[in-house]
Order: structure tokens, then sequence, then C-alpha cells
């Protein structure tokens, strides 16, 4: 490999050490008078990048430090992101990225990824040949339609790509270089952005899915010709396109959709973790849905076989899960569903009013994934807490904004019962004598393990089953302490080695069913995957 000189090489992310340089190395490589004289060690430079971030006022205004960072130093950024992820995944992931993806033609500095365009039809191949790197194991590729809750933001969404690969390494210890962030540009149907003059995705209108599923066949299949170790993790799409576009491929090509079996996985997770606190068995269960779309839906099919997989038939699990969107529960008798509601559709009267239902069909857990901030009002969780003496509370949507309640809300309307955990972040509460830690149900918990498991074991395929162990190895993680505490997720100052221990177990998985491409290792999993986590340090150039 022939190393760039001077100022190129600090403007090489991958290879810049700033003023880490060695003397050795500034002679040889051409950098002297390009840097001042002192020479930092990596601690210094992680103490330098805190007090600048400290003089920030704002988690955007971090956000965009961070971007810099990683623009200009890619080791040094991981290393401040692993140093401390509770305090740092909230500014480059859930929530702060979501505002970031609102203003992000008004924030852009420089590009990173790749924009497939509708336009470049025909194309796509050609396109992909432009990224530098040739060994790419990792894209993570969005429509811009549905990002978090926020909405279609159309070629702002390419926020979302960056910041989900930045915790594939930080998080899930994935190298960096095999990853790479897509974004696909079809229009947006966003009136205010198509009007705003700093708006950088095309100006036209949504194409038809027929369209899009035309030009998404030529991405996967000039992924797979370019990239035929790559993996493609669907992104934030529109809740139809998301069902219809995993069904298309998951059993073609090594991909997943992250909003649907991510979220499912996570829930899953949690769920298992707080049945330690009910002392009730997964097949006992009954779960109703607040929001009825992909997110939804990826989350009832996993819990079916979860419980399929504890002894229940099939249709006995679906029996336990109802669905309420907009129009009320979801029943046999609607005139009008999508065909992957119908499995879950209750044989019961129609009822609209979301408390009628908990009093009705009994949850022991109500999911909120409806994105509508504010749903489970105080009637509904204290509706919850009169039938049951630990309600468990799952508002999963995010942003904060977006969140059905408060972790304060649930704790304080059950009477310090609630069992409870959600999609955004939310401090400590303090009710009565004890302090709660609400858990944090984040997708960051999974598809980071689950992408460590398939870089490690070269998996041609992702299946459910990788899920359920992901899910499991999260949960396995959860201390006597922590579940004393109220945490039903591990605290994210460990999410390594959580992921880590994740994503052995989903290695496990793909041995076991004959989807790894390597051999398996003989010493234990745990320790075969941690052996290939990314550890940001600065290698020697000369």
């Amino acid at each position: 490999m022939t190393l760039p000189r001077g100022a190129d090489l600090l403007h090489e992310p991958r290879l810049n050490k700033s003023t880490a340089f060695t003397e050795a190395e500034r002679e040889k490589l051409g950098l002297l008078g390009l840097l001042p004289e002192g020479i930092d060690d990596e601690d210094t430079q992680v103490r330098r990048a805190l007090a600048q971030l400290e003089a920030k006022i704002t988690d955007l205004e971090r956000y965009i430090y961070l971007s810099q960072l990683q623009d200009t130093d890619e080791t040094l950024f991981y290393r401040l992101l692993m140093s401390d992820p509770a305090r740092f995944m909230p500014i480059v992931y859930t929530p702060t990225v979501g505002e970031a993806c609102q203003k992000f033609g008004h924030l852009f500095r420089r590009p990173r990824g790749v924009y497939l365009s509708i336009k470049r039809r025909g194309r796509v191949r050609e396109l992909l040949r432009n990224w530098p790197e040739r060994d790419v194991r990792f894209v993570v590729v969005t429509s811009g339609e549905r990002i978090l809750g926020l909405g279609d933001l159309g070629a702002n969404g390419m926020g979302i790509p960056i910041g989900k690969l930045s915790l594939y390494t930080a998080a899930g210890g994935v190298p960096p270089q095999y990853t790479l962030p897509l974004l696909i540009d079809a229009g947006t149907d966003n009136e205010q952005l198509l009007s705003d003059p700093l708006y950088l995705g095309l100006r036209q209108k949504r194409v038809s899915d027929d369209e899009l599923d035309s030009f998404v066949d030529e991405f996967v299949s000039a992924v797979q010709q370019e990239f035929p170790r790559c993996c493609i993790q669907f992104e934030d799409w529109a809740g139809n396109d998301a069902i219809r576009l995993l069904e298309r491929y998951r059993q073609k090509v090594c991909c997943f959709n992250d909003d649907v079996q991510g979220t499912a996985a996570v829930a899953l997770a949690g769920l298992l973790a707080a049945l330690r606190i009910t002392g009730t068995p997964l097949p006992q269960q009954r779960f109703l849905f607040l929001g009825a779309g992909s997110a939804s839906i990826g989350v009832a099919q996993l819990l079916v076989k979860a419980m399929q997989s504890e002894g229940l038939a099939l249709e006995e699990a679906r029996s336990r899960i109802a669905l309420f969107d907009r129009k009320g529960l979801i029943t046999a008798d609607r005139d009008t569903m999508h065909d992957y509601q119908v499995p879950y559709a209750q044989r019961q009267a129609p009822v609209d009013d979301f408390v009628a239902a908990i009093e009705r069909l009994r949850p022991t857990a109500i999911i909120g994934l409806s994105t509508v901030g504010g749903a489970f009002d105080r009637r509904v969780v204290e509706a919850m807490a009169r039938i049951n003496e630990r309600p468990m509370i799952f508002p999963y949507s995010n942003p904060t904004s977006r969140s059905e309640c408060t972790a304060e809300q649930a704790y304080s309307w059950s009477e310090g019962r609630a069992v409870f955990a959600s999609g955004s972040p939310f401090p400590p509460v303090r009710y009565g004598d004890r302090t709660f830690v609400p858990g944090q149900g984040n997708n960051v918990y999974i598809f980071p393990a689950v992408g460590m498991a398939v870089y490690a074991t070269g998996a041609r395929r992702v299946t459910d089953e990788m899920f359920i162990a992901a899910a499991s190895g999260v949960a396995e993680q959860i201390t006597e302490t922590d579940l004393a505490n109220g945490l039903i997720y591990p605290p994210v100052s460990a999410i390594l080695r959580t992921e880590l221990h994740a994503a052995a177990r989903v290695a496990e998985v793909a041995f076991a069913s004959g989807l790894a491409t390597v051999s398996r290792p003989k010493e234990d999993l745990d320790t075969f995957v941690g052996s290939l986590a990314y550890i940001p340090r600065y290698r020697s150039l000369v």
C-alpha cells in the first residue's frame, strides 16, 4: 500500500493521526511544518476533544463537531465514542440524529457515503464503483421516506445510515472500513423540503412502487456483483415498502430490515428480561400494540416464533397478540386491512378506545410503536395497573417527542409498579423511597451484534432465529442488581461487551444452521468474536 504524504495524509481520516504523528512519521511522510511541534498521546487527544465538546451549547452542535471529527480523524472519533458510549450514543444517533436529519441540507459540510438517485437507472453498479473501498461487508440503505418518527425527509435521511454504521463499529466492534452508508433518492413528497433552497436531494415527487422496486432490484444486484460478501440493512423505509422488500430479498441475499427485525428483537430482549421481574413465562403473556405498521408486525412475528419455540401452537401464539391503530382495534370483520395484519385480527367486536381495548383484552404488556407522543396517558397506565400487579409499559416510539409516555408518567401513574422501557432515553425517576433507572429499548442493542456475527461467520443469510438469539444474548447480560433498579436492558456503558456476547449467540446459530462460510473456530465463540473486534488505535506508518 502506497501511503499518501503531507497534506494529503492529513486529509485521509482513516490514516490521519493529527497531533499524534511521531517524530519519525513526520520526518518520513512530509509532515514537518504542517503540524505544531507538540506530540500528543491518544489520551491527550481525547482530553482536548472533550474540552471542545464541553464548550458546545447544544447536542446538535456536539453532533456537528463529532461529524467533523469522523471526517478528519476516524480513529480518534471512535476512541472518543467508545470511551463513554452512554454519553455519546445519544449524540451521534437518537435522539440528536433526528434533528440533524431535519436540518441535514443546512448542516452539510462534507459528503459521506453513496447517493443513488432514481435518475441514474442503469448506472447503479458504475456508481458503486466510485466508492474507494472494494471490500464492503455492510451497506445500510434508506429511502428517507420514514425517518424515525419524523416522516419523509428525502435525501436528508442520509444521517441515519451514517449514524447506524458508526454504531456498528462503536457498539458492535465491526471495523469501519467495511461499512458503506447509502441513500436511494427516489424523490420526496415533503413539500417543505421541495421548496427549501438548501435541500440537496432530487426535487421531484416520489416515484411509484413499481419504479422503486425496479431500482431496488438493480441496487441489490449491483451490490452482489461489486461487494459479494456484503450484507444489506434496510433502514427507515415506509412501512409497506419495508415489509414488501424484506420478503422479496430475505431468502435470496444476506439482508435484514432493522425497523422490522431489529425492533422486534430489542422488544423481545426487553420482554425476556421483564419476565424475570414479573415471574411469568412468555407463553402466558398477552400483548396489545398501539400502532399496526411494519415495526409492530415485526415484533409480533418474532414474538410468535419465540412463543412457538416454548411450545405454543402457531394460532394460539397469534391469538395472544392484538393490534390497535388509528381506526381502533383490528378485528376480523374490518373491511380493509393489510395482508400482514390479518393473522392478528381479533375475533372481537370493534372498539375505538384504547383503554376499552385494555379492559376487554386484559394484556400483560402494551407496546407503543405509533409515533403518537403522549398516547399512553394516565387513563391507559392506570388501566394497565388495575389488571396487572406488574404492568409492562413499553413506549418504543422515538424520538423523545414521539414517545407514548415518559418514564416518570409510567412509574407515578402505576404507583411504582410498572416494568418500563422506552425507545427514547429518560433520566432516573424517584418514586417513594425508590429510584428507578428506565431502560432504553434501542435497536442499537441488536443490529451491531447481528452485523458483528455476520462479519465473523461470513453468514450467507440473516434469519429470524438469529434475531431471537441476539435478543436472548442481550437479556442474558441483565444482572439481578439491574432488575432491582427496574432496568431491563444492560447499561449502555457496557454496550460493547453486551453486543459481543449477543454476536457470539448469533454466530452459534449461523454455524449450527450451515449458513456460515468460515470454519467453526476451535476456541469458544465469545473469544472468537471478541478477537475480531475493532480497537481504535493508531497504527505505525513507518
